[in-house]
């Protein structure tokens, strides 16, 4: 891929494109999955249970599911919280669909609370002017892998007794008040899709420490059918099965646990890249004038999924578009996380309407995406802020 025609003069900074984000699999990869392969088990087969084990280990929970997709997690863990029709659960629009729509399959009804201007995360001020009688669940997100204000979240929670879905699809590795990530709420959801810390193609992990919770979890990404003898109604005989609830068929194969372990091993390698190039980046945009780097609590440790940059559009002479279109021109592959979902076009049409959350709107018009993954190389890194330089001071008035 290549990029527009040179915007801010000269020749591009780059003449190979490089993407915002892609995924890093190697030799060691290839052979796990090749093992599984040339194994009797393709499906539901031993591989699982040791990705869910090594996984729950790693982030310091006692339970882990394994389902076929990020988007299959969030909903397994809302179908696990009880979640039902007419419900209502306070989430951020600045998310990726998933953390919202997950509601819907269950069919209850989305609240917005807005984010935080600071850290782009949920605001807790708001979730709690958002509970009503009706509020089942609180899913707060770990946007860009910086974790939200799990403490104070789960202290509006405990207030009304409401469990705590934590969407961290971008916050594998991460830790808050030295805890990590996916041990702190009742369910906490990952994803591994290609783009996020490890890959199993597609596929996504819920873990829980509560083992209510995980039997339901068992149960829902297994059609609602249990074969477990303690959990049976009835019993005809080894053969027997039941249905007990309705599920959904969300189970991942058995060759991409083989690979999720594999990349699991990695996971503390591929961290260490991303915070370290995060970190060139904060050094090297700290004193531009027209941006600004993100924000980092003290009490938190991102796992850097993303880097945003917040674009200052009153000291520049362009808007975002332009600024993203010159960037693609450089062949930076930039994007732009996330379009608030309740500006949407479905959203819209059930009734939901611009300026329902202005910090995260007006966050949407100045945020740009830059590259940001362990593949890229030192040279890589230079070439973004060089790209950056050029094209904000080119804008700049």
């Amino acid at each position: 891929m290549r990029g527009l025609p040179a915007i801010c003069g000269g020749e591009p900074v780059r003449q190979e494109f490089l993407p915002y984000a892609r995924q890093s699999v190697d030799e060691s990869d290839i052979a796990a999955v090749v093992e599984v392969l040339c194994s009797p088990f393709l499906t539901t087969g031993p591989k699982i249970q040791e990705f869910e084990q090594k996984f729950a280990d790693y982030v310091g929970a006692k339970y882990a599911v394994a389902v076929a997709t990020g988007t299959a997690a969030l909903h397994a863990a809302v179908f696990a919280a009880g979640i039902n029709p007419r419900d209502e659960v306070i989430t951020t629009p600045m998310t990726f669909a998933a953390s919202a729509n997950c509601v819907l399959y269950q069919g209850g009804r989305v609240v917005f609370a807005d984010i935080d201007p600071q850290t782009y995360n949920i605001d807790p001020e708001d979730i709690a002017r958002k509970i009503t009688e009706r509020t089942k669940a609180i899913i707060p997100v770990d946007y860009t892998g910086q974790p939200a204000r799990l403490d104070v979240i789960k202290k509006i929670a405990a207030e009304f007794n409401l469990p705590v879905i934590e969407d961290a699809a971008h916050a594998l590795g991460a830790a808050y008040q030295g805890q990590k990530v996916g041990s702190i709420s009742d369910l906490t959801t990952f994803s591994f899709h290609p783009v996020k810390h490890i890959t199993t193609g597609e596929g996504g992990m819920v873990t829980t420490n509560d083992p209510g919770l995980y039997e339901r979890l068992l149960l829902f990404r297994n059609h609602g059918i249990t074969r477990d003898k303690r959990l049976l109604m009835e019993d005809h005989g080894l053969w027997y099965y039941e249905q007990q609830a309705l599920g959904y068929n969300y189970r991942i194969t058995d060759f991409q646990a083989a690979l999720g372990i594999s990349q699991l091993a990695k996971s503390e390698m591929f961290l260490a890249v991303r915070r370290r190039y995060a970190g060139i980046y904060n050094e090297a945009f700290k004193d531009l004038p027209g941006v600004i780097v993100p924000w980092q609590a003290e009490d938190a440790r991102s796992s850097w999924h993303l880097y945003v940059l917040q674009l200052e559009l009153e000291k520049l002479k362009a808007g975002r578009k332009e600024i993203f279109e010159a960037m693609l021109a450089e062949n930076i592959g930039v994007n732009v996380h996330y379009i608030p979902v309740y500006l949407h076009p479905y959203y819209q049409s059930h009734g939901y309407r611009p300026g329902l959350c202005p910090e995260a709107e007006k966050l949407y018009e100045r945020m740009l995406t830059l590259p940001l993954f362990p593949g890229m190389t030192e040279g890589d890194v230079r070439d973004v802020i060089e790209a950056v330089s050029k094209v904000v001071t080119y804008f700049s008035i």
